[in-house]
Parts: C-alpha cells; structure tokens; sequence
C-alpha cells in the first residue's frame, strides 16, 4: 500500500522484555480487577494473567478465588457478594491496594433465569436486574475514578437473547438490555478517558449452563441453532474481552456492543446448522 514502508517478515523487530513490557497495560503496576471467578471471568484471568497482568478477582465463592490465585502469579483476591452494600467498593480499594491501581475492570457476574412468561415475578425481575444490570453500573461507576485516571477499560457483558427473540428468556434479556444501554451512556460519560464495550454472547459452557448441556442430547440441539454448530466456550468470549481490555489492542473502540455467538444472532430458524463433530 502507498505510504506504509515494507518489512521483511523474516526478520522481525527485536523485543526487549521487561516485567513492563510483559503487561499491555504498559507498567505492570497496574491492573486487573474482575468480577467472577468460573467459567468466563476464570477464563479471562488466566489470559491476563499469562500476559503479565496482575489481576485481582472478586466472587462469593472463596474456595474457587484459592484455587484459581493459586494457580496465576501476581493474583490477589477479595470475597464479596455484589448484592451486598458496600461489597463492590471494598472489592475495588483492596484491588488497588493489593494489585495496583486498575486499568482494567471486567463485570462477569450475572444468572441465567428462565422461566415462561406467565411464571414471571417481580422478585425474578427486581432480583436479576440487580446481580445483571443495576451491580454492573455500580462496578463501572465505583472503578471510574482509577479508570479515568489510568486511561482504562470496562467490559460488560450480555447476551444473544438481547438480539434475537428467545422463549423464556423475558427476564434475562430485559436486564441485559439495560446493560447495553448503559455500556452506551457509559462510553459517552467517560469518554475519552475510559473505554466501555459489551461482549454478547450466545450459549456458553459454564456451572451457570450446565442444566441445558447436561445430556448429550441436549447439547448436541443447542450446538445445531449456531452456524457454526457449537457450544461456545469460555475462553472464546474471554480472548474478546482481554482483546477490549488492552488499550493498545483496541484502544479505538468503545461504546460497542459485540456478539460472540457463533453465528446465532444472524440464523435464520428456517435453515438450522448441523451439530459439529
């Protein structure tokens, strides 16, 4: 292309490695604070981590935080039940404290509650948008000031549902929507000093799935609605999200909200994939 100098591809640029220079936030003493500790926030610790980030973890379950601070380096943790007042502020001052001031803040709490419309309640509602929705803004909004100052970035998360009409997910899609929403406002309210992107997926195998993939048979139908025929994995929405927490990766981006989904927004009913093999 015009104007962009050529390089030898067999001879690439030498790299100096540092404790810095491993960290794509740019100083390894900053960090990464994530909300869950299973499944996808397990899953975006561990590449993270691997790429020289200290990260901070915060969940209810303190025998899943051990177990998984004691198999990263430069993991600290906090126990807490976001529900619980106060809980997501201390999360946030002890990984401050603990790790180093946070450029990276990653919500990967939430519930899959479904439930035929006629069985719908207002404590299903008033309970799934506050775990969902209401303690993500809380998170985003307690972390802002460190983000501002780091120049960082926020991921949320949400879920196919949102995109394309599903049964009995009434509950579960009106409080992510509110989450998209709010990625939006968010990303505009801390602009240009914060990022704030949603990564939407569809199915993914989790402890939170696990009743919908338990049979064989079961999995098999689920993975045939996706194009691409499959379950999603943990690690398939967590290499997006360490992707949108890494400035110098995606440091143009915000405000967006990202499906990984295999294929499943975009399929028509009519013509269902094959299960992959």
């Amino acid at each position: 292309w015009p104007g962009i100098p050529s390089r030898n591809l067999d001879d690439p640029p030498a790299l100096s490695w540092s404790p810095d220079s491993l960290s794509p936030f740019g100083t390894a003493t900053m960090s990464c604070l994530i909300f869950g500790c299973r499944g996808i926030g397990r899953a975006l610790a561990m590449r993270m981590s691997a790429r020289g980030v200290p990260v901070h973890l915060a969940s209810r379950s303190e025998d899943h935080l051990k177990q998984l601070a004691s198999e990263l380096p430069n993991t600290t943790y906090t126990v807490c039940d976001v529900t619980k007042e106060g809980d997501i502020k201390r999360a946030y001052e002890e990984a401050n404290d603990q790790a180093g001031a946070i450029q990276g803040l990653a919500y990967a709490v939430g519930s899959i509650v479904l439930k035929p419309y006629k069985s719908v309640t207002r404590k299903d509602l008033m309970q799934t948008f506050e775990l969902n929705a209401a303690c993500a803004i809380e998170a985003a909004t307690t972390c802002a000031p460190t983000l501002k100052d780091s120049g960082g970035s926020i991921v949320l998360f949400s879920t196919v549902a949102c995109h394309v009409g599903l049964p009995n997910h009434t509950i579960i899609a009106a409080a992510k929507g509110a989450v998209e929403s709010a990625t939006r406002s968010l990303a505009v309210d801390l602009a240009p000093d914060v990022r704030v992107n949603c990564i939407a997926p569809s199915l993914t195998r989790s402890s939170l799935s696990a009743s919908m993939t338990k049979s064989e048979a079961m999995a098999n139908a689920i993975a045939a609605i996706h194009p691409l025929g499959r379950i999603g994995e943990p690690d398939d929405i967590a290499s997006l999200a360490a992707f949108l927490l890494t400035n110098e990766d995606s440091g143009w981006i915000t405000g967006q909200v990202i499906g990984v989904d295999g294929g499943r927004s975009t399929l028509s009913p009519a013509a269902p994939a094959k299960a992959k093999k």
